[in-house]
């Protein structure tokens, strides 16, 4: 998930999409050397690394862009959805076969998924196309809070009618209002735990709605909490407002972000398609860093000035609660059970690589 914000008291209405941020393709890398690491556990069908017909949702946005071209190169079948019959073509040329779906309407969904019959469904519905202020979470996260309810039970019913066994769900693992814990990462054991805002009391839920029902549900239910995009046209926002010293380090930084480059995190759900046990895994790169780091360093490699620096204050005055929460008291996340048990490695090992790499095209 991209969670762009900016220092302004105006706030732009948002389009109910399924996370269309994403302008350019982009290329995945795959590794497959380690066995899921559960002895327990053995993948129906003899799933490893071979060809499958996948149906992805949410095939158009800063993920899906990444992740359609990706799987097709792999030789699997893809049915991709978007909610905008103007992205058709863009799906066709990738290589998949297109479906305009709501995610929203559980006949239809049903329907969608019983006529391409997959192996796999790819959940990656979310709505934050053109999303520029938190400034009131529960706002701006409304359709992406529905997608993740009910757009999540729409699919995990078609697939029990279909008798997809797999399902692969989106995830979080960005920077949020986490409560002190002693500095230590976050594991997949580690409950989600937000401190309360009054402006964000339906994001967490949601996020817990998929993290419970995917693996609970679905025999083959996996749930990938990725870290904070960023990458080719997932977090340009970003960069805007750096260059208009938009985005200043409020309240000393503190707070740690984990971040995955988009490319990185397609690969890792390409990975996940035929590895890993059910369960909960962190998609982020192998370098958690507070506000205070990578923020100047992003601002450094993008050719603009350092970043502004606020008080907390200000920053709730500014920008609202859940802002200043992001930028001291986020907790970062570990991906080793991603990388061990997914046969993932990420190319990007660390935001600092990842940034020159973004911001030089």
């Amino acid at each position: 998930m991209v969670l762009p914000f900016r220092l302004a008291i105006d706030e732009p209405d948002l389009p109910h999409d399924q996370g269309d941020l994403l302008e350019e393709p982009g290329c995945v890398r795959l590794v497959t050397e380690a066995e899921p690491a559960s002895a327990g556990w053995r993948m129906s069908g003899s799933r490893r690394d071979r060809i499958m017909r996948i149906f992805v949702t949410g095939a158009t946005g800063a993920l899906g862009r990444h992740l359609v071209p990706g799987l097709v190169a792999a030789g699997h079948e893809v049915t991709a959805t978007t909610r905008t019959p103007g992205k058709v073509a863009q799906l066709r040329e990738a290589g998949a076969e297109p479906v305009v779906l709501d995610g929203l309407d559980r006949e239809a969904v049903i329907a969608a998924v019983l006529a391409a019959a997959p192996e796999v469904i790819v959940h990656q519905m979310t709505a934050l196309a053109g999303m520029r202020s938190l400034r009131k979470p529960d706002k701006a996260f409304a359709a992406t809070n529905e997608l993740r309810t009910w757009g999540t039970d729409n699919l995990l019913a078609a697939a029990e009618r279909a008798g997809t066994r797999r399902v692969i769900a989106q995830g979080y693992a960005g920077a949020g209002p986490d409560k002190p814990s002693g500095g230590a990462l976050k594991t997949e054991e580690d409950p989600l735990d937000w401190r309360p805002i009054r402006s964000a009391v339906q994001g967490l839920p949601a996020i817990r709605h998929v993290d419970k029902t995917v693996p609970l549900e679905a025999p083959e239910g996996i749930v990938l909490r990725y870290g904070t995009f960023y990458g080719p046209g997932a977090s340009d926002v970003l960069l805007e407002m750096l260059r208009k010293r938009q985005l200043p380090v409020v309240g000393g930084g503190t707070g740690v972000w984990s971040f995955i480059e988009v490319t990185d995190a397609a690969a890792a759900t390409i990975a996940a398609v035929g590895h890993g046990a059910p369960g909960i895994y962190n998609v982020v790169d192998d370098d958690p860093a507070p506000v205070a780091q990578w923020l100047p360093y992003l601002a450094k490699v993008a050719g603009a000035k350092p970043p502004l620096r606020v008080p907390a204050w200000l920053g709730r005055l500014l920008a609202g609660e859940f802002v200043v929460a992001q930028m001291t008291t986020s907790r970062g996340s570990s991906n080793e059970k991603a990388r061990k048990e997914l046969g993932w490695v990420p190319r990007y090992a660390s935001w600092r690589e990842g940034f020159r790499a973004w911001v030089s095209g």
